[in-house]
């Protein structure tokens, strides 16, 4: 494992002014049978206490499906989009009716935001955003977050509130991330299986080891597992912001985080900060299309500073415009870099393989010499 460079991780949520705290589903449900009221007011009263510390909180909350499954009588969650979709759209009003009503009791105010990869993928759509979250924050509102699960099924099929709250960390540019699960942290190895499994009590978020110490699925009513929570650091870590992984079992354990007592697993950023647009870039979760380069090409980006040249392309996949991210793959089909395309994938067709020079005589007219600009362009990080 990589050897840590900041051992004094105790004060990162002491120091940290923005947090980004996402609960689980077993952590805010009576055992998958509806939503658990009285957990739900404890975490408010925990989010007023990091309140009282002058620090600003975003919440992102799973349980709305397991409060709709529970007032549509269901017992197991449904693996049928249009179901999962319903049991959302009707677990979402208790989901908010409870969160409203803890807060209102501490004299709070809280607000409703549902996203979907498409609220990100859209740099105006981004920003917008971006500035309704930090309205809300500057009026000491509680921004409760979901995905919405209602409307668009991708989401319900790979996307997960792991992921959400790191694509949400990066969004604000909180300086931490609090994942709070039913698991003590993230271990060495499976603690089911090996006993002699230890607690990762503090490692870099790029370590590509951890990777392969997460593993295991989620509970039959939550869905994200330990390796979601890992990805979601290593994505986290893209804007600086560190991440812990906790248990929600443990009494006050955002108080006792912002205290600066050790629980759990803290995966520390690195020292790199990625720019605004190349975080939004790489906090893609789906791409418009793809191209694959030679050998050349990928060493010249993997070493850093080049633009991607149609020269350098092989092969060119999906339907994408001028302007829209893309994901840039090798010759083995590991993705390498994504950026924004100064072509549509018909002409990226038409002038691959391409010296810059002849890309008029093709086209009949040039863009840019470039298919992708290297300001424009941003390195993926090697999954372990």
């Amino acid at each position: 494992m990589t050897p840590s460079t900041n051992p004094d991780t105790s004060s990162l949520i002491p120091q940290a002014r923005r947090l980004v705290v996402k609960v689980g589903s077993s952590l805010v449900t009576d055992e998958g049978r509806g939503i658990d009221h009285a957990a739900v007011a404890r975490w408010v009263e925990q989010i007023a206490g990091l309140h009282a510390l002058g620090k600003e909180v975003i919440l992102v909350s799973s349980g709305a499906i397991a409060e709709g499954m529970k007032r549509l009588g269901w017992s197991r969650r449904p693996s049928e989009i249009p179901q999962l979709q319903a049991a959302a759209a009707v677990g979402q009003m208790g989901l908010a009716q409870a969160y409203e009503t803890a807060f209102s009791a501490r004299g709070r105010h809280c607000a409703q935001i549902l996203l979907t990869h498409a609220d990100l993928a859209n740099r105006r759509r981004y920003l917008n955003a971006r500035s309704a979250l930090l309205t809300l924050l500057a009026h000491q509102v509680v921004p409760v977050i979901n995905e919405n699960d209602t409307v668009v099924t991708d989401e319900i099929k790979v996307g997960d509130n792991d992921t959400l709250g790191a694509l949400v960390t990066n969004l604000v540019e909180a300086d931490a991330l609090i994942i709070l699960t039913d698991q003590s942290g993230l271990y060495s190895a499976d603690p089911r299986k090996d006993p002699g499994a230890t607690l990762v009590r503090d490692a870099r978020a790029d370590d590509p080891a951890l990777a392969a110490m997460a593993g295991g699925a989620g509970s039959a009513i939550g869905k994200g597992g330990m390796l979601t929570k890992v990805l979601a650091a290593q994505r986290a870590a893209r804007s600086g912001a560190h991440t812990v992984i906790a248990s929600g079992r443990e009494p006050r354990v955002l108080l006792r985080l912002a205290e600066g007592e050790a629980i759990g697993s803290c995966l520390h950023a690195g020292a790199g900060k990625l720019a605004a647009r190349k975080q939004w870039m790489a906090d893609h979760l789906q791409v418009s299309g793809r191209v694959t380069v030679d050998d050349g090409a990928a060493r010249r980006l993997r070493e850093g500073g080049a633009s991607l040249l149609p020269v350098g392309v092989v092969e060119v996949a999906g339907e994408f415009e001028r302007g829209d991210v893309i994901a840039v793959l090798d010759q083995q089909g590991a993705e390498i870099a994504r950026g924004l395309s100064n072509y549509a994938a018909a002409e990226a067709r038409l002038i691959r393989r391409a010296p810059t020079a002849q890309i008029v005589s093709i086209l009949g007219f040039i863009e840019q010499p470039e298919l992708i600009h290297r300001d424009n362009l941003v390195l993926r990080q090697a999954q372990g």
